[in-house]
């Protein structure tokens, strides 16, 4: 097969094979890349595999950096863009399940395929256009099959994440698993445990933030792997009951929208101890807080100016769209309106500070001057005081002259 049109993202790159080639080595685009274009989905990352290996690679561009030289990648700065080429090569036994014991670079174009995950992004493509396929991956693709390289089995025990990229890929590609490929999806599973959760973790949320989400986590809950995941040992009916309330067509609008559900539906006493088992960062762990309290307080009443100035227009609007998948009423235009209403979005607005307070009432700091500047920062909020010196200082003569 031969591509008529050569994507643009590869056409920047064709100067990168073609002196790779010059030198008198192999050159192809590789992976995802290849596949996407096939489908005519957008291309992100372009990679180039090569029968150079990554000291010859190296003396042939003027800029690289060794971003996993051992493992034969080397990235290549030109054009204003980063290529990662990486040397055909095969892997000895795996120590971990995802961890290769040693690696040994060949000249193969075939051999290195050969290691690839599934059919689907087992493809090369020639700097001429001709697609190279030993696995029947075009044919997989027509028949939207996600199927393992050679021995399923095997794919999986030499590592256990290529399971979890098995889910994320039925979700993002809308595929079906190939029965066999299933099966040992299905028995290696408890391999999972074994996996770094950060890298689960990147898997997992690719999954949930995917047009076909409904259909991979399915997949994943079928297969069990749920067990062997944080905090989702016993999440089955829970993301079932998920599924089924927001529905095949609604898809999340980003990852702090999907894991907030996520923590809604599970019904979490403990929702940061469980984003802290996924080895998430502080600020996620805190969006995503936000966003389950504000949807808490929503199911008691209406939105308020003061919901607005904490948890800001960006975590509202994603808790009203998850209402709006469930049915619940909604208002996004109270939305809108609240937060135009605002007077300040931040504290750092208020023109008073601290130390004017100190300075003017001789306020010494301390529990009561965090009083103070709460009441004034609440009230302008409610819009009960104007966010001026004289407004606020008459404010704080009175409240002072109530003691």
């Amino acid at each position: 097969m031969k591509l008529t049109t050569m994507p643009s993202e590869f056409q920047e790159a064709l100067p990168i094979l073609e002196r790779i080639k010059a030198a008198g080595y192999e050159a192809y685009f590789v992976g995802g890349s290849v596949r996407d274009s096939l489908l005519g989905r957008p291309i992100h990352d372009v990679d180039i595999a090569t029968s150079s290996y990554p000291h010859e690679t190296k003396q042939l561009f003027a800029r690289t950096v060794d971003i996993g030289i051992e493992h034969g990648t080397v990235l290549v700065l030109e054009n204003n863009h980063e290529y990662e080429i990486t040397t055909f090569r095969t892997e000895d036994v795996y120590v971990d399940y995802r961890r290769p014991s040693q690696v040994a670079f060949i000249r193969s174009l075939e051999e290195d395929l050969k290691r690839r995950d599934f059919t689907v992004n087992a493809f090369a493509l020639a700097s001429d256009g001709t697609v190279i396929d030993k696995f029947s991956g075009i044919a997989d693709l027509k028949a939207k099959k996600l199927r393992a390289v050679g021995k399923a089995q095997e794919r999986f025990e030499e590592d256990a994440l290529r399971i979890m990229r098995g889910f994320r890929f039925v979700a993002t590609l809308d595929f079906d698993i190939e029965a066999s490929t299933y099966q040992a999806m299905v028995s290696h599973a408890p391999l999972l445990a074994k996996i770094s959760v950060e890298r689960s973790f990147i898997e997992f949320d690719k999954l949930l933030l995917a047009k076909a989400w409904t259909k991979g986590l399915k997949q994943l809950l079928k297969a069990c792997a749920h067990h062997y995941l944080p905090g989702l040992e016993q999440a089955k009916e829970a993301c079932l009951l998920m599924i089924d309330q927001l529905g095949p067509d609604f898809c999340f609008q980003n990852d702090v929208q999907a894991w907030g559900a996520l923590i809604l539906y599970l019904k979490m006493a403990e929702p940061r101890t469980f984003l802290k088992a996924w080895k998430t960062s502080n600020e996620f762990q805190n969006a995503v807080l936000q966003m389950v309290a504000l949807y808490q307080l929503r199911t008691k009443r209406a939105l308020s100016k003061a919901d607005l100035y904490h948890y800001g227009k960006e975590i509202a609007q994603l808790v009203e769209n998850l209402r709006y998948a469930q049915g619940l009423s909604t208002d996004f235009r109270a939305i809108d309106q609240l937060y135009q209403a605002l007077t300040i979005y931040d504290k750092h607005a208020i023109v008073i500070k601290g130390g004017d307070l100190i300075q003017t009432f001789g306020i010494q700091p301390g529990p009561k001057l965090g009083h103070i500047l709460k009441q004034i920062e609440e009230k302008i909020v409610d819009g009960d005081l104007a966010n001026t010196k004289e407004a606020i200082l008459n404010f704080v003569k009175k409240e002072l002259a109530n003691e």
